[in-house]
């Protein structure tokens, strides 16, 4: 069970990263320094509320945003965790996933949160966080 502690010592343990209240409603979120953000709290409330009601879903809570690396990246990270990642009508045509926090597995939220990371990174930064942990760049 993840909480937003684990997404804060995952993100904040990434070079040039901070966290900023102010994501959306003035909520943690986490950014590259002088960048975009990454990951974000995002309740679901109103009207992207009631459509998940209709279709008897529920988003849980707490909610995490993360940016992902396009609609591809996005309709496998749906099809492959149906419990866990979920979008609702406001990110259509947005490449973010949002999670139900509480129901991710800590490996999963690290890989997530990194991924999301990468995508935002200065790619020397991100290039160079790769090789000190002995990745590849994909």
């Amino acid at each position: 069970m993840a909480a937003f502690d684990d997404v804060r010592a995952i993100a904040l343990a990434l070079p040039e990263t901070e966290e900023r209240e102010g994501g959306w409603r003035m909520r943690p979120s986490w950014r590259v320094v002088g960048g975009a953000m990454f990951a974000w709290s995002r309740p679901v409330t109103g009207k992207d509320l009631a459509w998940m009601r209709e279709r008897g879903e529920d988003p849980g809570d707490p909610v995490l945003g993360i940016r992902v690396a396009g609609d591809e990246a996005k309709r496998e990270l749906l099809a492959a965790f149906p419990r866990v990642a979920f979008t609702i009508p406001h990110f259509d045509g947005y490449a973010s996933v949002l999670l139900r926090l509480p129901l991710v597995d800590p490996g999963l939220l690290r890989e997530l949160v990194i991924d999301s990371w990468l995508l935002q990174a200065r790619r020397r930064t991100a290039r160079a966080w790769l090789a000190e942990h002995g990745l590849a760049e994909e």
